[in-house]
């Protein structure tokens, strides 16, 4: 049984993560963590995700010596339990979004000590959405626009999200562009369309859990790749995957690519932003 910790533990997806691990016979929840401060620091973890009361009580701290935590917290709660887990040779899957190059860094430094599984989203689904896109950006060739559009709950702190950001790279990686020239983040005004570029929209509407579609469009057609999450349990199902995953591996850095498709075939370490 692997032994599961929980950072971020009181938000949306930590919630989840621990709902549907304390009905799983392959994790024991052994420690849920918060910042100091949070309202939820000293309740009872499963009370607070509706699984019953289960004698793990939210902290400040790492309690007991778990295999692997999950992190869904915030970019600066991620930097210091990457810090904990590297201390104490623990792995650590993240789904933080929101990250800026240097705690992109700091996640590739902790994973030169211990192993860990950074995704922007962790819906299978996606995934292999992230694995297609490039293929077909390529096959299509430069004739065809492309452009993102995403929507998330009116909640959601980053905007593009990381997982249309995730889009972006793979398609840029397949076609060789480089995504700080090509991206363009909403528009306003007149002038028409460049060649080349690919539009990034964002939408925040009501409680949204996300949706993510891919346009490429020429004079005649449009082919339109999408992908909708219709709870949270999706990506919380695939954090466990992960969790279960990574246990035991050696120290990197892995994608959910990896997780779902083997390290030997999916590009070496850096998973999108």
């Amino acid at each position: 049984m692997i032994k599961l910790a929980i950072a971020g533990a009181a938000g949306r997806m930590g919630r989840r993560v621990a709902a549907l691990a304390a009905g799983d016979r392959r994790f024991e929840l052994v420690a849920a963590m918060e910042a100091g401060g949070h309202e939820a620091l000293g309740a009872d973890l499963g009370s607070l995700c509706g699984a019953g009361a289960m004698g793990v009580a939210v902290s400040e701290h790492l309690q007991g010596s778990p295999d692997v935590i999950v992190d869904f917290s915030t970019p600066e709660g991620t930097l210091h339990w990457l810090g904990v887990a590297r201390d104490r040779g623990i792995a650590l899957v993240t789904g933080t979004t929101g990250l800026t190059d240097s705690h992109r860094a700091a996640v590739a430094d902790a994973a030169s000590t211990i192993p860990v599984v950074q995704a922007p989203n962790f819906s299978v689904g996606v995934n292999l959405l992230f694995k297609i896109v490039g293929d077909v950006a390529r096959a299509l060739g430069e004739e065809y626009d492309i452009e993102i559009a995403e929507t998330h709950h009116r909640f959601k702190r980053d905007a593009p999200s990381g997982t249309a950001m995730g889009l972006a790279i793979s398609i840029c990686r397949a076609t060789g562009k480089d995504p700080a020239e090509v991206l363009v983040h909403g528009r306003k005004g007149t002038c028409p369309r460049k060649a080349g570029e690919i539009g990034m929209h964002a939408l925040r509407v009501g409680d949204t859990v996300g949706e993510h579609q891919v346009h490429f469009g020429t004079l005649g057609e449009t082919i339109t790749l999408s992908h909708s999450a219709h709870t949270r349990d999706t990506f919380a199902r695939g954090a466990l995957r992960a969790a279960e995953w990574v246990v035991g591996r050696p120290p990197g850095l892995y994608s959910m690519q990896d997780v779902l498709f083997g390290p030997e075939e999916t590009e070496p370490s850096s998973p999108p932003r």
